[in-house]
């Protein structure tokens, strides 16, 4: 029987070059989509797939992660002397229970992989998820609960992947794979932008994994790679020379909000999405074009 998955690592260290200068004094992933942090929906996405424990790899400056996850006596107090309850509820919705979040330092940024170590001594001997923040995830059910029910059923490792747009292989982690049929198959191999026509596959890694906790072994002795990073991705083709695994093609749509048009895009479709505000979001957008 699988080990159930029941802790998730969130590499949240990154500078966030691509929407400089709103992610200067602002840490990238608390920028907002319609009126919460792009983490809000990151960690609401964890808890329906089940996870207890969120692990978040931050890097220096980045305090304001921490605080937005903690109380806030005088916000709250306000709120209630006001009987703003619906305000309040919003403001405490994201609150965890004590012992279940974990803040870790990321001392250098040496990769994505350098982070996902960084959490070995709290994830221990088990499965876990890593969930890159960047990526917004519109899917019922939930993208990470879809890569969850996939483990129970094949166990190993899973990669969550998607279709990339027409002629733009060359720009992603492209997945090989052992025949394909249905939304989940076995992987044989990764390729990090593929020129085009060589293409395993038109798959793309969309930023979801369930990983065994072998991979910290792995990615303790692994020499850096591109970039002079520690890539994940090494350490994952390193890792599959032993354990399994397979690709599942969710089912939803992907806002890459590390990008100013996809953070853009990502606000509008949250809005239009929400019953309060679609009629005034949508007739908002129309007097713009």
């Amino acid at each position: 029987m699988n080990k159930r998955v029941r802790k998730a690592v969130l590499p949240v260290a990154g500078l966030g070059t691509r929407v400089l200068p709103g992610a200067k004094t602002t840490p990238k992933n608390l920028l907002n989509v319609v009126d919460r942090p792009i983490l809000s929906y990151v960690v609401e996405e964890a808890r329906a797939a089940g996870i207890e424990h969120i692990v978040f790899i931050v890097g220096r400056g980045q305090g304001a992660i921490e605080d937005y996850f903690d109380s806030s006596p005088e916000i709250e107090a306000a709120l209630e002397a006001k009987g703003k309850t619906d305000i309040l509820a919003d403001v405490r919705r994201d609150l965890p229970q004590p012992g279940q979040m974990s803040f870790i330092r990321q001392m250098a940024p040496l990769g994505l992989g350098h982070a996902v170590w960084c959490a070995r001594d709290v994830i221990g001997d088990e499965p876990f998820a890593v969930m890159l923040p960047d990526m917004l995830m519109a899917a019922a059910p939930a993208a990470l609960a879809q890569a969850v029910a996939a483990y129970e059923q094949v166990g190993g490792n899973i990669v969550v992947v998607e279709p990339a747009p027409q002629g733009e292989t060359n720009k992603y982690g492209i997945v090989a794979l052992d025949g394909r049929e249905g939304r989940l198959n076995r992987m044989t191999g990764m390729v990090e932008k593929p020129p085009l026509g060589t293409e395993p596959s038109n798959l793309f890694i969309s930023g979801r994994y369930i990983l065994q906790p072998e991979i910290f072994q792995i990615l303790e002795t692994q020499p850096r790679g591109a970039g002079g990073e520690i890539q994940l991705t090494d350490g994952m083709f390193n890792l599959m020379k032993a354990q399994d695994f397979h690709a599942l093609e969710y089912e939803g749509i992907t806002y890459d909000c590390g990008d100013k048009i996809g953070l853009l895009r990502a606000n509008v479709a949250f809005a239009l999405a929400r019953p309060d505000l679609a009629d005034d979001a949508r007739a908002a957008i129309r007097a713009l074009l």
